[in-house]
Order: C-alpha cells, then sequence, then structure tokens
C-alpha cells in the first residue's frame, strides 16, 4: 500500500463526496479505477474503429451499483484524451429516445450540455469547439502566408467556413446546421454578440417554433422531439471535419425506457434504438459511437424490455456459444461480471489512500483489517453473487469516516467486534495483499 498517488485537490474533494453518497464521480475516475480491463479494451477498440470513420455502438448491462455508469464516465475522460468530441446525459421521465411535449428534445438538450472534449473535460463545451475550429481556420490561413485582418485574409477564411459548411449539406437538416455555423462566424467577425447568441440557442435545440428562429436566424426548421437524432449524426460529421477523430455519445439510466407504463410509447422508444442501431452498424453514421447502459431487467425483460420488441431481441440476444467461462466482448452487449475479490480488496485499499490524501490523515487500517472488511461484506447471504462495489465502498467510507471524527476508536470497535480469526480459517488466501497489484 505504497503506491504514490497524486490527485488534484477539487478532483478529489468531487471523488470522496460523490462515491460516498453512491454517486459515480463525473471526474476522477481513473483514479480508482480497478478492474475491467477487457471490457475497457473492447470499447477503446471501438474508438479506434470511429476514429478510422467507421460508427459503433454497445449496451453496457449491468445491475444498480455494478459499475456500469463509472464505466461509461471512465470511457468518457478516455475518449476526450485521445481526441474525441463527447456528450452524455441520464435518461429520466422526462428525458426519453423519443417522444412527444418535449422529452425527445429533452435529451438532446441535456447532451449539448454536457458536451466535453479534452480541453472542456467538465462539460460545457460547445461554444469552446466552435471557437477553437474557428481559430484554427485563421491559423491555418495566417501560415499561408496572408496577413491577419486583410481583406483577403478575411475573405479566405469565409471562404473555408463556407467550404466546410456546404459539405453538411447534404446530411439531414445540414442545410440549417450550415446556415447557423456561417451566421456565426459572421456573427463573432462583426461583434455581434446577440446574433451569435442566437445561433448557439439554435445549436442548442432551445427554439420552440420554426417562427421564433425565422425571425433571428436564416433557418427553415429547428431542432425538436422527431429529429433531434439527425442532428446528433450531423455533430459527428462536424466534429470529424473540425479536426476530432469522432463524436461519442454515452446515454444512461436507460431503464426509465422500460417502466414507461404507455405500451405504445415505449415501443416507439425501442424503435428509435433500433434506427440508432441499424444506423451505426451499417456505417449510416461515420464518426459516431453510441453507448447505451441499462439494467438486466431493461435488456432482457420480454414484456417491457428490448427483449419484448422481436427486431432488437434477435440483434441483442446472446449467443447460444457464449455464457459461461466464456464471454464475448466483440458483441453488441457487454454484460459487467462482478469483480473478483482481489479486485474488490484493491478497490477499497485504493480508496483508502484518497480519503487519507483528502483530508490529511493516516487512517488506521492495516492490510489484514482490509480483508476482514471485505470478507464481512461478502459474508452476507447472497453477497457473493450480489454485493455491488457502491454498496462496498460506501460501508467502506462510512467507516473510514467514522475512524477519522473518532481518533480514539479502532477499527475492530467500528466494525462492532473483534475478529481474532482474521488470521486463520476467517480470512480466504486470496485476500493477501502481496497477490493484489494496486
Amino acid at each position: 500500500m505504497d503506491e504514490k498517488i497524486t490527485v488534484p485537490k477539487r478532483i478529489l474533494a468531487s471523488l470522496i463526496s460523490s462515491v460516498s453518497a453512491g454517486v459515480v464521480p463525473r471526474l476522477g475516475a481513473p483514479y480508482m479505477a480497478i478492474g475491467r480491463e477487457e471490457e475497457i479494451a473492447a470499447l477503446l477498440s471501438d474508438l479506434q474503429t470511429v476514429g478510422e470513420g467507421g460508427s459503433a455502438m454497445r449496451f453496457i448491462i449491468g445491475k444498480y451499483g455494478s459499475g456500469k455508469s463509472f464505466l461509461m464516465q471512465l470511457l468518457r475522460g478516455y475518449a476526450a484524451e485521445r481526441g474525441f468530441l463527447c456528450a452524455d446525459c441520464d435518461l429520466s421521465p422526462e428525458r426519453r429516445i423519443c417522444g412527444g411535449k418535449g422529452s425527445g428534445i429533452a435529451t438532446y438538450r441535456e447532451l449539448i450540455r454536457n458536451l466535453s472534449s479534452k480541453t472542456s473535460p467538465e462539460g460545457g463545451a460547445l461554444q469552446p469547439v466552435i471557437a477553437r475550429w474557428l481559430s484554427s481556420v485563421q491559423g491555418e490561413v495566417a501560415a499561408s502566408g496572408l496577413q491577419p485582418g486583410s481583406p483577403a485574409f478575411t475573405e479566405e477564411v469565409s471562404r473555408r467556413v463556407f467550404t466546410l459548411s456546404k459539405e453538411l449539406e447534404n446530411n439531414v437538416g445540414g442545410f440549417d446546421f450550415a446556415a447557423v455555423i456561417n451566421t456565426y462566424y459572421r456573427a463573432v467577425l462583426s461583434d455581434d454578440e446577440e446574433t451569435a447568441s442566437c445561433c448557439l440557442r439554435w445549436l442548442r435545440g432551445e427554439y420552440a417554433t420554426k417562427t421564433e428562429a425565422k425571425s433571428v436566424l436564416p433557418v427553415g426548421s429547428v431542432i425538436g422531439d422527431e429529429n433531434w437524432y439527425d442532428f446528433i449524426k450531423l455533430w459527428a460529421e462536424f466534429a470529424r471535419r473540425i479536426g476530432y477523430r469522432g463524436f461519442v455519445v454515452f446515454i444512461d439510466e436507460c431503464v426509465n425506457l422500460y417502466k414507461i407504463t404507455n405500451r405504445i410509447s415505449r415501443e416507439n422508444n425501442y424503435e428509435k434504438i433500433l434506427s440508432m442501431f441499424n444506423d451505426t452498424l451499417q456505417g449510416r453514421a461515420p464518426g459516431l459511437a453510441l453507448l447505451l447502459g441499462g439494467t438486466p431487467q431493461f435488456l432482457e425483460d420480454t414484456r417491457r424490455g428490448l427483449f419484448s420488441y422481436e427486431a432488437l431481441r434477435s440483434r441483442l440476444a446472446d449467443s447460444r456459444f457464449s455464457g459461461g467461462e466464456y464471454r464475448d466482448l466483440l458483441g453488441p452487449v457487454i454484460r459487467l461480471r462482478r469483480l473478483s475479490d482481489n479486485e474488490l480488496y484493491a478497490l477499497i485499499a485504493r480508496m483508502t489512500k484518497l480519503h487519507g490524501m483528502h483530508f490529511r490523515w493516516t487512517p488506521r487500517v492495516t492490510e489484514n483489517e482490509l480483508a476482514e472488511f471485505l470478507q464481512e461484506s461478502l459474508r452476507r447471504a447472497g453477497a457473493d453473487a450480489l454485493i455491488t462495489p457502491r454498496e462496498i465502498l460506501r460501508d467502506y467510507l462510512s467507516v473510514l469516516n467514522i475512524l477519522l471524527q473518532n481518533p480514539e476508536a479502532s477499527f475492530s470497535d467500528v466494525m462492532g467486534k473483534k475478529r481474532e480469526e482474521a488470521a486463520g480459517e476467517g480470512r480466504r488466501e486470496d485476500f493477501l495483499p502481496e497477490e493484489i497489484e494496486l
């Protein structure tokens, strides 16, 4: 347990508070990443495909607290570091894949609000992304020998912006998207902040009617419930053309679709997922990766889950040759296995260090006591199959918090009783610290 970890104070505070509350940390996930190497490798191979102009779609399936949201946030960080534009959101009763009364566009707005890149990892990257692109265009034109500020320089920059915009017009919604990008550039050029703000509002999907948008912008449509996914594909195309490797979209808490009581509304959402699945696997969404996170119930329930929609069941059902000791991580569905005992041990050992670093103390916990805590957690009825990292981490951080606030207390006191048999038959050999890489 002498591994040196350096974590920025702001990220460390967010990490500890999130994990203590059972919430997936938005920043700092790599600092507590233990296990999942096979799943991460499979998903990184998807990023490689997308970076080469392909597309991909995966379903990350795991029960509550199993780590699917954590895995998605971890991959979001990896994707941003590798030059991808990312967006993420959680579905809810107000945010759906398909739906009227603003539930579809609400998902798009949340995705764009959480737009992130390497330089804007926390979200809110819409304006910085466009500004970065315009700056790069100006830099390229200046490097070609034209004097910044001269009429020839301005004309050449405008030509390049217009050329890229024209290339987007062949896509659904591309004409209006291109018009808004051109208008934004001209507004920036003339210091027209009001028009520039209107362009960003349109790109965020904040205009409710065409009439409202037409009154301030040269467009004939707005982004709404019915067409928001078409604009996600446009963003993927735009991202690739302005220097990013692709666009990665993370949609979590898909179990909220399973909870829709109206059968027609629920099936409309599943039909849209089928359309997205076909688009990505048939190469009709170049540069786009879609990752959807949900529970086994959301996937497998034949009455209300994805498997209730035959076209999806036939595409997502496990092969009869997979299962047991063999896993297929190249298929569209990645089922999260339970972390091994050694991985769970390494996880709480890592959190011990992070907790001590954050509160600037040395936790009074020995390696044997770590093993004792884990054994106690796994001893509960059914825990060997049902225990999740979220439950273990919340309980363990609570123990550390109590020890921090009660200097006279020992680990055994907090656990309720001493376990003198911990070095004997009570402690399993595969918990031995020397066998674990932290």
